[in-house]
């Protein structure tokens, strides 16, 4: 798992519009949020890229953007975006290799039954590229509130 003072692991991933997005774009211009979440369109995730949409406006004030990343495809992304009008991207992880480097693949236990799933997480990362948050096991509950709350403090 990551901690926080670290160099952000770097990316080049493709977004829902089959776009490669690099995380190194971003550098000395904009802060990132990048959130990892388990499936689009589930009940959780819905609720946390809505609430994330809400205070769209918010980031960008702040000089940052909010990129979501889960292993469903570009199209799944686009048809998510477009059900719920959502203002973010969302990168589509298929080999899951995004996940790893951030240390979101887990073994995950439901009803006894043990399988590797995304573990919910949200790293923030400054416009030097470095972790200024590495935040695992969280909650959709009021999520992206707590991460702008977080962004005003950098």
């Amino acid at each position: 798992m990551l901690e926080k003072n670290q160099p952000a692991p770097a990316f080049s991933t493709k977004n829902q519009n089959n776009q490669e997005l690099e995380l190194s774009s971003f550098k000395n211009n904009k802060n990132v949020v990048l959130y990892f979440y388990p499936k689009d369109d589930t009940p959780g995730c819905t609720i946390e890229a809505n609430d994330f949409t809400k205070l769209a406006n918010k980031f960008s004030a702040l000089d940052t953007v909010v990129i979501g990343v889960s292993k469903d495809s570009c199209a799944s992304h686009m048809d998510f975006i477009d059900k719920f009008d959502l203002k973010l991207d969302l990168l589509a992880d298929e080999s899951g290799e995004l996940c790893e480097s951030y240390g979101v693949w887990q073994e995950k236990e439901k009803n006894g039954v043990k399988k590797m799933a995304i573990l919910r997480s949200t790293f923030i990362i400054n416009k030097s590229g470095e972790l200024v948050e590495a935040l695992y096991g969280v909650s959709h509950e009021g999520h992206a509130q707590a991460i702008l709350e977080k962004v005003q403090q950098l």
